[in-house]
């Protein structure tokens, strides 16, 4: 399967990588990836969606993308993944958003539906605007960040499946690719943010995947959300806590390829 790394240098103001795999005439997928991460949380799922051409890009202030001053409103980054699309000459595709990746990506289906052909959520929050827990540590943080700190960091969301220890050892090096003014900015425009579910109405066909013990997003929350989008499917992992990515790449590959597949 071929794949790539392009440097595109986008319509707002700046240059990010963006792995490409798979073969050019097959669907189009989107991977946003969560807030303190890169594409290469997606290393585990890429090789499973078969079938499918995958676009996987470091979003603003992450992984090797820019890392500027400003810019990481939700709006601005919904319309970072829209200048993606743009750059990579792709009209339309599926989108698949991990955590707040997935709210990225219900902001991008209400402020430019014409990109997206239909959603998947996975361990994707309603709302923001209660800020968790951990948000006070993540003002706090000044440059150069901690090893240590970051490592803690992934501690926030437990994990009920093993992880491999080289995967964990890829997120750590992630975090402490940002500067602090990237961790803080990203999580401040997400929690700022009026929740795309209730600004706007979501038409894109949409999956919902979470995991029943997840310790940051309530079922209700997940149940309201699949409420408010017309159609949407909820499905439930009853062993799995918020990092479903992470837990069972497997599953989320299976499900959601069968789900985009119903869609093309």
């Amino acid at each position: 399967m071929e794949s790539e790394v392009r440097d595109l240098r986008l319509r707002t103001g700046i240059t990010v990588p963006c792995q490409v795999q798979g073969d050019a005439g097959a669907k189009p997928v989107l991977l946003l990836h969560a807030w303190g991460e890169s594409r290469g949380s997606f290393d585990r799922l890429i090789p499973l969606l078969t079938g499918l051409r995958v676009y996987a890009p470091d979003l603003r202030g992450q992984g090797e993308a820019d890392k500027p001053e400003d810019g990481y409103s939700l709006a601005e980054q919904a319309d970072d993944a829209a200048a993606i699309l743009e750059a990579l000459n792709v009209p339309r595709a599926f989108v698949v958003g991990s955590s707040s990746g997935g709210y990225v990506a219900q902001q991008l289906a209400t402020t430019h539906p014409e990109r997206v052909a239909a959603l998947v959520l996975v361990g994707s929050p309603l709302s923001l605007q209660s800020r968790p827990a951990f948000a006070d540590e993540v003002d706090g943080l000044t440059d150069p960040l901690d090893a240590d700190w970051v490592r803690e960091s992934l501690t926030w969301f437990p994990m009920l499946h093993q992880v491999p220890a080289w995967f964990l050892a890829d997120r750590v090096r992630d975090g402490l690719r940002m500067p602090a003014r990237a961790w803080k900015g990203i999580l401040n425009g997400l929690c700022e943010a009026t929740p795309p579910a209730e600004s706007g109405t979501i038409h894109a066909p949409t999956l919902i995947l979470w995991g029943a013990k997840d310790n940051l997003l309530p079922r209700g929350d997940q149940e309201t959300l699949a409420a408010r989008i017309p159609g949407a499917v909820l499905k439930v992992y009853p062993d799995v806590a918020h990092l479903v990515l992470w837990e069972c790449p497997e599953r989320v590959a299976e499900d959601a390829a069968a789900f985009l597949t119903s869609c093309a």
